[in-house]
């Protein structure tokens, strides 16, 4: 191959200048200074080609190469001159060394550059939707949406119910290029339409939409952990995803998993668990790793492998071990030097006890200045954070740990203990932290992350490789729940760290206001509330003691006016047996002494009365108490000369009290 030995000398040079580099890093710095031939420039898309050809370097060429009918066109020259061209393909590329004319990497020389415009690169695609399948076939320069409307010409479906799945970079808008999501020449895609309810008539059809919207549970044991994952992903999740998830959790990359326990209709990696035939709800798989000869025998070492992490989509590259060599002997570090205390203990039962064990850790590797640590669960935290006055509340920073990563002594002393930035954590953060470097401690985090912000964090956390570690994760309460304003990387210095806090910062402080002003209007409200509430309770105790004094007297009157009418019915019963009792009024022509009483009423009637001179005053003071005037309330006066007549004994008759023959007395009410 042309400049082999300047590519290996530039290999090593990389290796140096970069710690983070692996030795797989060769096939990708191949493909890349074959620019000339690709026209790539960006070693992150180079890893990208490689990854979706499987590592086939020879095919990730091929897709990207100027061609015409998969033949360079320096070869067609060739080939049309009577040359015989071998196709570039991995047969070719295994075989011996290919002459200059045919070689499968185009020379870097500026000659190389007047290659003939290659012929469109055509991309298959096959349609699933409700057991129907489409196969189409389209220049990769056109968008996801003209395949949309192919579609809804083949299917019916309107653009506007469709959505196009299975995209392995994700969902994609309908004017993506396909050119810019690298795609394989083969891919399968699934049609949803959520809005669209299945007729009678496709009844079995609707039975792939509801596998694609069920839950499966994934048991998943990993041999050389001897340890069970236990995890649950949607049916429209492809196989592809879910092998890169355990990636995350057993630090296998897709390339080296070797698995049991799929079935056999799951052929392609690219095909949803909706469709791949696995058991409903629960399927058992098992997954190790691929060993090549040159690693059969696992490394022993505490200190884990350095190597180099791919920016977006992959797996982890090779390990140096793979190659023969030993990552800690290529940088001169022997295992001793990395063995150290773990920041937090596995499997600690009290989360509270391993933050405790964090902070002290953290203390005696770094220092006593550091940003002071909730102590207790997340939940907790969470709680401290967000669920206190709107005033109070803090934005919550959770700091996530690995050692396993270079740039954590880094980040840890030169910006976690740096004190703008101590300060500014303690004075608007409540800090938390959890150390990720063992795998169950990861698993438990995951578990509480999705328990507290959604699956979509968890798998956002998933997705950050180790030497992208520490994290720093910006969370903000808000109504309805958690959102992560900000991941801060570990490749970062203190004037970003604290320039991306205080931004985090200004976006909580005006959802902080909008939280205080609804705060007090909510208060006052309540306050006006509780006002009114407190008027009406007094008006109802004032209206409850008015009616019953109202009760209370009625029923005063009631028992006055009835001691009343018994009172008058005793004067009237008393008075009506002194009206019987009295003696008949003498004739005026009887014979004896008759004395001729008249008597003035304080209403100003008279009383007229003839008695005997014999008759004792007590018949006169029972004739006047028959009359209404009883004895004790009134007295019985003469005129002149003025006599109390009720004074008298009443045994005394008229005579000797001088009422004889006639006498005008009056009646006084007593005092």
């Amino acid at each position: 191959m042309k400049h082999s030995s300047s590519s290996t000398s530039n290999i090593f040079w990389f290796e140096k200048q970069h710690t983070c580099i692996s030795i797989v890093s060769l096939v990708t710095f191949v493909f890349f200074h074959s620019q000339a031939c690709t026209g790539i420039d960006n070693i992150a898309e180079a890893i990208t080609l490689l990854e979706l050809n499987n590592w086939d370097l020879v095919a990730a060429i091929n897709g990207v190469i100027p061609q015409e009918n998969g033949i360079f066109q320096s070869e067609a020259a060739d080939a049309a001159a009577g040359g015989t061209v071998p196709p570039l393909s991995s047969s070719s590329s295994s075989s011996s060394p290919p002459s200059s004319s045919t070689s499968a990497f185009c020379p870097v020389s500026p000659t190389s550059r007047h290659i003939v415009e290659r012929q469109p690169r055509m991309l298959n695609f096959r349609v699933e939707y409700r057991q129907r399948s489409v196969e189409l076939v389209l220049e990769e320069g056109s968008t996801v949406g003209e395949i949309k409307n192919i579609l809804e010409t083949e299917l019916g479906v309107p653009v506007s119910k469709m959505q196009l799945k299975g995209w392995k970079s994700g969902d994609v808008s309908d004017t993506t290029v396909l050119r810019s999501l690298h795609l394989p020449k083969n891919n399968s895609l699934y049609v949803l339409t959520p809005d669209i309810a299945p007729t009678a008539s496709t009844s079995k059809n609707s039975a792939l939409q509801e596998s694609l919207n069920q839950n499966f549970l994934l048991v998943i044991s990993h041999r050389e952990a001897q340890r069970d994952y236990s995890l649950n992903f949607p049916g429209s999740r492809t196989i592809q995803e879910v092998k890169r998830n355990i990636s995350d959790l057993t630090n296998i990359p897709v390339r080296h998993q070797q698995w049991e326990g799929w079935p056999a209709s799951a052929s392609d990696d690219s095909m949803t668990l909706a469709v791949s035939g696995i058991s409903y709800p629960c399927h058992h798989l098992s997954v190790c790793r691929r060993l090549s000869p040159a690693n059969a025998q696992e490394p022993t070492e505490e200190c884990a492998d350095v190597h180099m992490i791919s920016d977006s989509e992959g797996d982890d590259f090779e390990d140096a071990s793979e190659f023969g060599v030993d990552d800690s002997e290529m940088f001169g570090m022997g295992s001793s030097s990395c063995r150290k205390s773990p920041m937090m203990p596995e499997n600690s039962e009290n989360e509270a006890d391993a933050l405790l064990h964090f902070t002290a850790e953290f203390s005696s590797r770094y220092g006593e200045t550091h940003p002071m640590f909730f102590i207790g669960s997340l939940e907790a935290a969470s709680q401290e954070a967000f669920y206190g006055k709107a005033r109070d509340r803090k934005l919550l920073a959770i700091y996530l740990h690995n050692d396993e990563s270079v740039l954590s002594n880094v980040f840890c002393s030169q910006m976690m203990c740096a004190d703008s930035i101590v300060s500014y954590l303690s004075q608007n953060f409540i800090t938390w932290a959890w150390d990720v470097t063992k795998e169950a401690n990861k698993a438990r985090l995951l578990t509480m992350c999705t328990r507290h912000f959604g699956s979509v964090v968890t798998q956002t956390i998933r997705t950050y490789k180790t030497d992208q570690f520490p994290l720093l994760l910006i969370v903000m309460g808000k109504r309805t729940s958690n959102e992560v304003l900000n991941v801060i990387q570990g490749n970062t210095t203190v004037d970003e760290l604290m320039m991306r806090l205080m931004g985090a910062m200004e976006i909580f402080t005006a959802q902080q206001q909008e939280d205080i002003k609804d705060e007090d209007e909510r208060e006052a409200r309540e306050m006006v509330k509780r006002e009114q509430d407190e008027a009406y309770r007094l008006s109802l105790e004032a209206d409850r003691k008015k009616r019953e004094a109202q009760e209370r007297e009625e029923a005063e009157q009631v028992r006055l006016e009835q001691m009343r009418k018994e009172q008058e019915e005793e004067k009237e019963a008393i008075r009506l047996s002194l009206e019987q009792a009295l003696p008949p009024e003498p004739d005026e022509e009887s014979g004896e002494q008759i004395s001729k009483l008249r008597i003035r009423t304080p209403s100003g009637e008279f009383l007229e009365r003839r008695f005997l001179g014999s008759c004792k005053l007590q018949v006169l003071f029972d004739f006047v108490a028959s009359k209404g005037y009883p004895f004790d309330e009134f007295k019985l006066l003469t005129t002149f000369p003025r006599r109390n007549i009720t004074q008298l004994d009443p045994g005394s008759t008229l005579l000797e009290a001088k009422l004889f023959p006639q006498e005008t007395l009056f009646l006084e009410a007593k005092e």
